[in-house]
């Protein structure tokens, strides 16, 4: 609940030209930041300033928290103090010139072209076998998760859409015919996807059969994937389908693991940075160089590794 000193509740609801993900962030960072003020970090907005702010990072950064984490919160934070100052509850925009921690960029995990093929093929192998399995009875629950776990990994890996994209996902998003889908993505921009060969192929099986078999009375009639109590999938439900289907080293990937992967093989078969970018959805350059990073270095393992004189 919010206090009258910390008007957090309306600070949410004002929150309207964002996405229904980066709105939970905020809210969640922001009633952090002012249960750590209850604490004594700072009475109410009026005595906020720049330095109460820069010692709740410290308190973050003594907590262990990621750098990319930090960021995150500093941002949710910024974005609160500026409501304070506009909606006349502190005199002065305390977050203004907040910066996160300065640090090294932790570049994401990405598995390689043959690992990320392999895990596809695992999970069209597990189709075939929950397909060889079915009696003469009516269609089985086990193949359809299977043609929707297949479905949904084909999608992710093919076109690079965040998890929370993926689930939002409705029937009229995607031409099947054509071959492209459109997603919701950051800030409400829209953008249209290409469909490779493998994820058409997956979605049509899913679509056609697997879905009708997971829908209950009380399902979302348009949703793409649903879990198996009939419900629209989660990114949680995401994560444990990737969990079925772990690394050579044994290690699960996040489902965002196939959106860097996506990205880092377009870039390694020689795409445009700026065309990566416009697939990914970033806003700013910048954010899709990092995947050149992840190029670079597997290029100079390759050459380490290869090259007489290296």
């Amino acid at each position: 609940m919010s206090t009258p000193e910390w008007p957090v509740d309306d600070f949410v609801g004002s929150l309207t030209a964002v996405s229904e993900h980066t709105r939970r962030a905020y809210d969640h960072d922001v009633r952090e930041f002012v249960e750590w003020c209850a604490r004594g970090g700072c009475a109410s907005p009026v005595a906020l300033d720049h330095r109460v702010l820069r010692r709740y990072l410290a308190y973050l950064t003594t907590r262990g928290f990621a750098r990319a984490t930090i960021a995150r919160k500093a941002a949710s934070i910024r974005a609160f103090s500026r409501y304070l100052r506009r909606g006349g509850f502190a005199e002065h925009d305390a977050g203004r010139h907040l910066r996160s921690p300065s640090g090294p960029t932790r570049l994401p995990r990405v598995p390689r072209a043959a690992d990320a093929a392999a895990l596809m093929d695992a999970a069209e192998d597990r189709v075939t076998v929950a397909e060889d399995a079915l009696g003469d009875d009516a269609f089985d629950a086990q193949v359809a998760i299977a043609q929707r776990d297949l479905a949904l990994l084909e999608l992710l890996y093919g076109t690079g859409t965040r998890i929370s994209e993926c689930c939002a996902l409705d029937l009229d998003h995607l031409d099947l015919r054509k071959g492209h889908v459109t997603v919701l993505g950051k800030g409400s921009k829209v953008r249209r996807l290409p469909l490779g060969d493998a994820a058409s192929s997956a979605l049509v099986d899913y679509i056609d059969h697997g879905r009708a078999a997971l829908l209950h009375d009380a399902s979302p009639p348009s949703a793409v994937f649903l879990n198996r109590r009939g419900k629209r999938l989660t990114p949680r439900d995401a994560r444990r389908v990737l969990a079925q289907f772990p690394m050579p080293d044994g290690r699960p990937l996040h489902p965002h693991s196939l959106r860097h992967a996506f990205a880092t093989h377009l870039l390694e078969g020689g795409a445009d940075l700026r065309a990566v970018q416009e697939l990914l959805g970033h806003a700013d350059l910048s954010t899709t160089q990092v995947y050149t990073h992840v190029t670079r270095d597997r290029l100079k393992s390759v050459y380490q590794h290869t090259h007489p004189r290296a």
